[in-house]
């Protein structure tokens, strides 16, 4: 691996803060199986870690709750930011992962209640927020997080994720108990939970190339929603899940003047509180408008600020490693590339697949460059993500209000007519063509269910010759959860709108951020969003869609206006290429052997129809550039992650 600077860069993993715990349950297996649960984390805080025990119902029992946790020290890397951390007033407790970016505000509010702190940092500005406010704090924060809060006056936990859920939190029943963590491996090192895969969650997975929220690939273990909060009380053990979040109502415009200062003022002060850290920060940088707006505006809060591309070999696939240099030589910032070649993405490969934490086809790109982020000795590094899901950058905004409008005339007949015209009238059409159109016609006609069909990897016909026919157990007939496309008829009137919930709901929190956390965590790195952060997003994702996008303005119009000023003028009229890793090229070259392998393991699994698994690896094979290769990706890393399973049992039985 090299680095164009000329310096060298020792590749380096290691197995950002990671939270666990277990509500009631027998006493005695309390505290064993969250310390197997916190070993299982080690990567997510190797700085430093904690458990207490706290008692749950009335005085006179012995029910206990067990809260662990490993620390990523960023903020006051003193002790008194250790976790658990207690408030001695009140004999609170608080377990979180994350970080609180307007806690500095908070504080200041708390401190003119009376409260005083012995800490710097946001972890105990928190843990005041809630003994001070109770669940009213959700609504104060801006930060990405995932907690356990412990209620001292009545003996309960509140248990909470930020409003995107960029920060992951699952749960699961155990006998007599409840159990919650960072990771869905650190729930099934307790011990205490089955991993009995989850046909729906399995479903789910082939449609989509992620498992769709609440579902994971365990019947045991669910996610709690994006900006959802629950409590959970002795003896009563099935806590009632509340969003306090949902994207806001759409708010009047100012005139475009006023409108584009105010976005460039939120967005410049989001990006200084998430550049807030007491150890080295970078931002990933491509060729795009999202990151380099990002790596401008921290370059204003960061001196000598880093920034980070990753390309390859230049025969394959395409990056943007030129365009990205040129923007790092426009801002000044002190920039690194690594060029990846075919040795290097076989370890990386491997590791990758055994990093991940739930089975997903995306995320290799970021598992890599957050491992170049770790051995600069970056703890913190800042991305674009979430810039197209709010701004509008994908041809969903686009297609799918158009598609939807289409489909709506065919509502009043049958799905399984539609598909049967949809497949004679496409005979002549290659095969991964009419696949995607019969699923189109035969899926749902709103907004955010053709936004679903549109992000499809696998087809519905390929999904059912894996074993997983239409009429799943608890998907809809997209292999969806029932609870996955919200309906809301109420806001249906703006069409831009509606495309960016399904895509922030859907492939951005089931994809995107998901693989964020697990492949920045895997290297010990804390990946920040500042497009996500609350103030500016909700001021965005408030505005009507034609305010953010015109008819006939270019994708992300508003973003494009709101940064101009501060980014080289040749970066809005570059042709746009992308960033494709040649995956399909590997698979077939120096991975094959890998994939071939992980596909049989796949095959072997119960649940999955062997024969069918067998012959789609086969048709890829065959004749490669006719698949695209997420398609056979999807079956690899299933394969690959149950092959881990398999590994990780053996290891404990």
């Amino acid at each position: 691996m090299t680095d164009t600077r000329g310096e060298s860069l020792a590749v380096r993993w290691c197995i950002m803060c990671g939270i666990s715990g277990i509500i009631g349950a027998d006493p005695r297996n309390v505290e064993p199986a969250v310390r197997r649960m916190m070993r299982a984390m080690v990567h997510r805080g190797p700085d430093d870690e904690g458990y207490v025990e706290l008692p749950l119902g009335s005085h006179d029992e012995a029910t206990v709750a067990g809260f662990g946790f490993r620390r990523l020290a960023i903020l006051d890397l003193s002790p008194a930011g250790h976790q658990p951390m207690v408030n001695p007033a009140t004999g609170d407790c608080l377990v979180f992962n994350g970080e609180i970016y307007n806690f500095r505000t908070l504080r200041a509010r708390l401190q003119a209640q009376g409260v005083s702190f012995t800490s710097s940092g946001d972890s105990e500005v928190l843990l005041q927020s809630l003994s001070t406010w109770g669940e009213r704090a959700l609504d104060m924060l801006d930060g990405m997080f995932a907690f356990a809060f412990y209620e001292a006056r009545n003996r309960r936990i509140l248990l909470a994720r930020d409003p995107f859920g960029v920060k992951p939190l699952y749960v699961a029943h155990v006998r007599g108990g409840l159990a919650f963590a960072s990771e869905v491996r650190s729930l099934l090192a307790s011990g205490m939970v089955p991993d009995d895969l989850d046909p729906a969650g399995m479903a789910s997975y082939l449609a989509y190339g992620a498992t769709q929220d609440p579902l994971t690939m365990h019947r045991a273990i669910r996610a709690l929603g994006a900006g959802s909060a629950a409590w959970v009380s002795w003896p009563v053990l099935a806590p009632v899940v509340r969003r306090y979040w949902t994207f806001p109502w759409p708010q009047p415009v100012p005139d475009e003047p006023v409108l584009l200062q105010t976005l460039r003022t939120k967005l410049s002060d989001t990006v200084g509180d998430q550049c807030l850290a007491d150890v080295p920060t970078g931002v990933f940088l491509s060729g795009g408008i999202d990151s380099a707006a990002v790596a401008a505006l921290a370059s204003r809060h960061v001196q000598d600020l880093r920034t980070l591309s990753i390309g390859f070999e230049a025969s394959r696939g395409a990056d943007e490693l030129a365009d990205a240099a040129a923007t790092a030589r426009f801002l000044g910032t002190k920039h690194y590339q690594t060029v990846l070649d075919d040795d290097w993405i076989q370890q990386q490969w491997r590791e990758w697949l055994w990093a991940m934490d739930r089975p997903s086809i995306d995320g290799l790109n970021t598992f890599i460059i957050s491992g170049v982020a770790t051995d600069l000795g970056l703890k913190v590094a800042l991305s674009g993500l979430g810039a197209d899901e709010i701004y509008g950058g994908y041809p969903t905004f686009r297609q799918g209000p158009k598609l939807a409008r289409m489909l709506g005339v065919l509502a009043l007949v049958p799905p399984a007519l539609r598909c049967a015209v949809a497949r004679c009238a496409l005979a002549w059409a290659p095969r991964g063509r009419r696949d995607k159109v019969e699923d189109l016609v035969g899926g749902g006609t709103s907004v955010p269910e053709v936004v679903a069909s549109l992000r499809r990897t696998v087809c519905t016909r390929d999904v059912a010759r894996l074993g997983f026919p239409v009429g799943v157990p608890g998907l809809t007939g997209q292999y969806l959860p029932t609870e996955a496309i919200e309906a809301d008829v109420s806001r249906r009137s703006d069409p831009f709108n509606e495309v960016s919930r399904a895509e922030c709901r859907l492939y951005m929190g089931n994809t995107l951020l998901r693989d964020a956390d697990t492949n920045g965590m895997a290297h010990s790195l804390e990946i920040r969003v500042p497009f996500l952060g609350r103030d500016v997003a909700d001021f965005v994702t408030g505005l009507p869609g034609l305010a953010k996008v015109p008819r006939r303005a270019p994708a992300k119009h508003l973003l494009r206006q709101a940064v101009a000023g501060i980014l080289p003028a040749d970066l809005f009229t570059r042709h746009k290429r992308g960033f494709t890793l040649p995956v399909g090229q590997w698979m077939q070259g120096p991975l094959r052997d890998q994939c071939e392998a992980a596909v049989e393991t796949l095959a072997a699994c119960p649940l999955v129809d062997a024969r069918g698994t067998r012959e789609l690896w086969a048709q890829y094979t065959e004749n490669p550039a006719a698949v695209q290769p997420s398609r056979p990706m999807t079956l690899v890393a299933l394969g690959s992650y149950l092959a881990r399973r398999a590994e990780v049992q053996a290891q404990a039985g």
